[in-house]
Order: C-alpha cells, then structure tokens, then sequence
C-alpha cells in the first residue's frame, strides 16, 4: 500500500459538492464548498507531480457529495477490482461509478459484493500481498468480509477480520484506515489506542515498525492527521497543521509534503488517502 503509485482514481468535488446541504453529508463547520473545491486542484497536483496516470470519475451533477472519496466504492487486487456495497446509504450509488471507470480503463472485475454485504475501502489494509485485513464495525459487515473472503480465497490470499469500537458514533464513522496509514514497507502511522489488539498484534509479529500519532493532533483533527497517503515509500502527503505528527513520520525517514484541506479533509471527515482509489501501485 506504500509502493509508487502508478495509476489511481480520483474525482474532482464539482456541482455535487458545492450544492450539498452540509447537515445531510455530516459536514462540519469548517465546510466551504469553493474553498474545498481550491485546496482539492492543490492536492491533485500533489498527486499529478508524484508521476501518477489519474482516471477521472468526473462530478457531473450527480448529487454524490462524497463520491471525491473514491477510496471506498471499489477495492483493487492484482486479479481485478472488487465492487463493494457501501454502508454508508447515501453513498451506494457511488460503485456504479466506479464500474463505469473501469469498463472505460479495460480494467478487469473480479466480483461484486451482493445483498446485504457492506465493505467499504477504507476498512480494508493490505498487510501483504497475501493478507489483507477488514475492520468489522459501522460500515462494512461480517457478511461482506465473508463474501469478499470468497473472492479472494481462489487467488490464495486470507482475508481477516478485526472488529472496531463505536467510537463517536455511526455518523462519524471509524474505519480501519482511521487508525493506521501504511508509509513503507512493514513501516506505518498508527493512533495505537484504537487499534485492535489482535491487528496490533499481527503487525508486530509480520515484523511492522509502527510510528505513534500524538493523542492531541489525533482529537483535534478527528483521526484526519492520521490520514496520509504515501506516494512511494518514504513520501507522503498529508493535511497541513499537524505538526507533530509530520515530525513524527520525518524522524521515520519520510519525506512530508502537506496542503491546506480544512474546508475540504477536515469538514468533510476524509483525508488524502481518502481521496484516491489507487489502481497500480508498484
């Protein structure tokens, strides 16, 4: 989750975003649609200087506010995409979009998740290539872990489960990737006193170095400090203001690079990592 990223997804906040009634989305305060919209064209020119190809999932008035987080709707493997169901109801019309971006790119699918199975993106982290662990919790489902585990099961990789606290609440929202950004190989940024123990425990014996996010830039930034996305190892980009967490990934060996995001990361509850669906990485 920390090669180069040579192909991702992502989708510029449009028509969808700037007429979203922020009670609705669970924007915060901080929530200005332009301002959102400016500090977006800074990040993905971040993303763009980083050598990646973006495909386009192109805000057309769709009225998906959140679709900008193209992490979610979508899960890619080496043996095609998977087509997750979101638990998030607003946002199930989201991996429509995503199917089309792939027919479009000749990427291949390799399933889909059906019924009432709910994963989304964020609860899924590639341990290795043959591990990858799903957070149980308030939007991805035992019966949705059990079908991507289906999938992926052929192909010889274990799929995990971990079960997630509450929280502050459904609306809010914890994800797995809420708690931990992969930086390199086996190296990642953690909020330690969310972690599952067992998924700590699986880390520390896969041989993970984990670099501790501090308490206080954690609470105030509600997990977005911890939400970085590595560009290639040692290279991540992140939300500005967060001082000590950067020093913390600096002392790691990483090279920082941040953007203003609190109209955007910040009201709208999802950071960096949030806003790509990486398609090649490697």
């Amino acid at each position: 989750m920390a090669e180069p990223i040579r192909r991702v997804m992502m989708r510029r906040p449009g028509k969808s975003l700037i007429s979203a009634d922020p009670a609705v989305w669970h924007y915060g305060k901080t929530f200005d649609p332009a301002r959102a919209v400016s500090q977006y064209a800074v990040f993905a020119d971040l993303v763009a200087a980083s050598g990646a190809d973006i495909l386009w999932y192109e805000d057309e008035g769709d009225g998906l506010a959140d679709a900008m987080f193209t992490h979610d709707p979508s899960l890619v493997t080496n043996h095609g995409a998977i087509l997750l169901n979101m638990g998030k109801m607003l946002r199930r019309n989201e991996v429509a979009g995503h199917e089309a971006v792939y027919a479009a790119a000749g990427i291949p699918v390799l399933g889909r998740l059906t019924g009432n199975a709910t994963v989304e993106g964020g609860d899924c982290v590639w341990v290795d290539e043959k591990t990858l662990a799903i957070g149980r919790g308030v939007r991805s489902n035992a019966e949705g872990i059990a079908q991507v585990r289906e999938l992926l099961a052929p192909h010889g990789i274990e799929v995990l489960s971990f079960d997630l606290p509450l929280w502050q609440g459904e609306e809010a929202c914890l994800h797995l990737m809420s708690v931990i950004s992969p930086l390199a190989e086996k190296l990642a940024l953690v909020y330690a006193p969310l972690l599952p123990a067992p998924f700590y425990q699986l880390l520390k014996a896969r041989g993970y170095t984990l670099v501790e996010a501090p308490d206080d830039e954690f609470m105030a930034s509600n997990g977005l400090n911890l939400n970085v996305l590595p560009t290639r190892p040692f290279e991540v980009i992140a939300v500005a203001g967060f001082e000590k967490t950067g020093a913390a990934m600096e002392a790691a060996g990483c090279t920082v690079s941040t953007f203003e995001a609190d109209a955007l990361c910040i009201a709208c509850e999802g950071g960096p990592t949030c806003l790509t669906r990486p398609i090649w990485r490697g």
